[in-house]
């Protein structure tokens, strides 16, 4: 296995050597009573207490209705400093605030120390979004609270100053409107195309799909239509990706698959459906990799997986896909997703980035994503969503230019709440409101009356942790 030298250095060095540049530097100017202990979303500093006192006193959320909902968060500390999270798309904001028991009071700045706290409560899916957006906003207190962006804090450089954006783009069963849609992306500057090729589209003519909805050979015929009449606007140069192809098993994966060869699609996303046995089809890993040798259509997946030694690791030490997709908002965020990303480069396995959030969640994972090496594509949801850009300011618009987003060098994720257009928006009632039914202690420290292993009643038992 290929040693990644540049994931091989410390994170804990990298916060080292960002402290103490920082200390150095006139914002850190402790001893004189001028230190900063945090950068205000105004751009003012406050003077009242070095990092060092910065503690957690609260977690706070609403949820933006837009294409997904967009669960957004707010975790407090008593210098008045906060940072933005986001739990992954049409997730529940609740799957971050139940953690706030095991934050309050706890240094922000701690971050893989408070993550860990937090991880066992962390899973596949949605469940791995509470987990996401909990390091989202750490990162976002510890940038502003130094003065560096997110980035830094991941490693001593980046690799890249843009991001490469990929269209997600909504079908129609009429190639050409289909086709129509996709310029649409074209004029909007965006190089990298992907569309949803649902079996569905072809559902409704003659001896296309069979009992279970799957393509016939003739179906495939007509679904490759489609891809054609793509090509024909797109060009043959330009990156295609395709997904969304209905309850497939490993054998009528590799048959799509190879019915896609001649189109030179860049992947093939979430080819295996059907579980056989498995609680996530992601799971069979000898299933993908069966796919992958039987085709010359590149694979891919990863948008539902929580974790490297969680779920990324076999897909990748096997070689079972060409490609990862982790959603960032799913798989842990920005440290976690690194870490992905870089065992996958050791292996020659490139990454390509789900997502379908907000503004938020886009950026934090654009500084994640400036920090690693085999990078492919970061997924856009909303590009028909003209309101999208103006739920945050405090960076260049339009954030999605000519196809990418700019890598912010403001501190933390670089972007603050525009309140009025959030707002406008909300799913129910509610803007950030107090979350005091989340205040109740999942782990007391120390002890409390309990029953002991002898079924005695303890006053003073230590607790089990």
């Amino acid at each position: 296995m290929r040693i990644n030298r540049r994931s091989a250095i410390s994170r804990r060095s990298i916060l080292k050597r960002v402290a103490a540049t920082a200390m150095l530097g006139p914002l850190f100017q402790a001893a004189k009573g001028t230190m900063s202990a945090q950068v205000r979303q105004g751009g003012n500093i406050n003077r009242n207490s070095s990092p060092s006192a910065l503690k957690i006193t609260d977690i706070r959320a609403c949820r933006i209705a837009a294409n997904y909902d967009y669960p957004i968060i707010k975790v407090y500390t008593n210098q008045d400093i906060y940072g933005l999270g986001e739990v992954r798309d049409a997730g529940v904001e609740g799957m971050a605030l139940m953690l706030k028991p095991l934050l309050v009071g706890q240094d922000p700045t701690n971050i893989e120390a408070l993550l860990s706290r937090v991880r066992p409560y962390a899973n596949h899916g949605r469940n791995g979004g509470g987990y996401s957006a909990i390091d989202i906003a750490l990162h976002d207190i510890t940038g502003k609270v130094y003065g560096v962006p997110a980035w830094r804090l991941l490693a001593p450089h980046k690799v890249r100053d843009k991001v490469r954006i990929y269209a997600d783009t909504t079908d129609d069963n009429d190639p050409k409107i289909y086709a129509a849609r996709m310029q649409k992306r074209k004029e909007m500057g965006i190089t990298f195309f992907k569309m949803d090729l649902h079996t569905d589209l072809v559902k409704d003519r003659p001896n296309a799909v069979d009992e279970r909805g799957i393509a016939t050979d003739k179906g495939l015929a007509y679904m490759c239509e489609f891809i054609a009449a793509i090509r024909d606007v797109i060009g043959w140069k330009a990156p295609l990706a395709a997904d969304h192809f209905g309850p497939l098993n490993v054998q009528e994966s590799i048959r799509y698959a190879r019915a896609f060869e001649p189109y030179k699609l860049s992947w093939a996303e979430d080819l295996l459906q059907v579980r056989d046995g498995f609680h996530f089809p992601w799971q069979n890993w000898q299933g993908y990799k069966h796919i992958t040798e039987s085709t010359t259509t590149p694979t891919n997946t990863g948008e539902d997986i929580f974790g490297l030694e969680d779920g990324f690791k076999p897909l990748i030490e096997n070689r079972a896909v060409m490609k990862i997709h982790p959603d960032p908002l799913t798989s842990g965020a920005l440290i976690e997703t690194k870490k992905i990303a870089d065992f996958a480069e050791s292996f020659g396995i490139p990454t390509a980035v789900h997502y379908a959030g907000s503004p938020v969640g886009c950026l934090a994972n654009v500084h994640m994503i400036a920090t690693i090496n085999n990078f492919v594509a970061m997924e856009n949801h909303a590009l028909d969503m003209p309101w999208w850009q103006d739920l945050v300011d405090g960076l260049p618009k339009p954030i999605i230019n000519q196809g990418y987003v700019t890598v912010p060098d403001t501190p933390g994720i670089g972007v603050v709440l525009n309140d009025e257009v959030m707002k406008k928006h909300l799913r129910r009632p509610g803007y950030f409101e107090p979350t005091s039914n989340y205040d109740e202690f999942l782990r007391v420290p120390g002890g409390w009356p309990h029953f002991d292993d002898q079924g005695k009643w303890c006053d003073n038992c230590v607790s089990y942790r």
